[in-house]
């Protein structure tokens, strides 16, 4: 297992947005723009049930999240690890990370049909450029 260091953490901690790489069933990659967090040194971020991610994550729960500081493109933090989920307070989770990027209470494109989904990472490898 790979730590993240103070400066890793603090780019993940800024509202900057991530990029998440699954493997589909076909063994090809599957990226997709998020919002993540950290939890202790968990890299969290939040879905809903059903989505493409949520699926072939549960297949195979291998997964990357990167992001990239806009102020200095040599500056970035790359998580690997393997996907673990969380049902219960996703709904939380998901309204702080519309605090954390958008400054609202609560997350405004909730779909009542849909059930959130969090979404834990416990690096076993990091890339850290400062």
């Amino acid at each position: 297992m790979s730590k993240l260091n103070d400066d890793a953490k603090a780019l993940l901690r800024q509202p900057v947005h991530a990029w998440v790489t699954a493997h589909r069933p076909d063994g090809s990659l599957h990226s997709t723009v998020v919002w993540v967090d950290l939890d202790g040194d968990e890299v969290v971020f939040n879905t809903a049930v059903g989505r493409a991610k949520e699926r072939y994550l549960r297949e195979d729960p291998r997964v990357s999240v990167s992001v990239l500081d806009p102020e200095n493109a040599f500056r970035l933090v790359s998580v690997s690890g393997k996907a673990r989920f969380e049902l219960e307070g996703a709904d939380d989770v998901i309204d702080g990370l519309a605090k954390k990027y958008l400054g609202a209470d609560e997350y405004p494109f909730r779909q009542p049909e849909e059930q959130r989904i969090t979404v834990r990472i416990t690096p076993d490898q990091v890339i850290h450029n400062a």
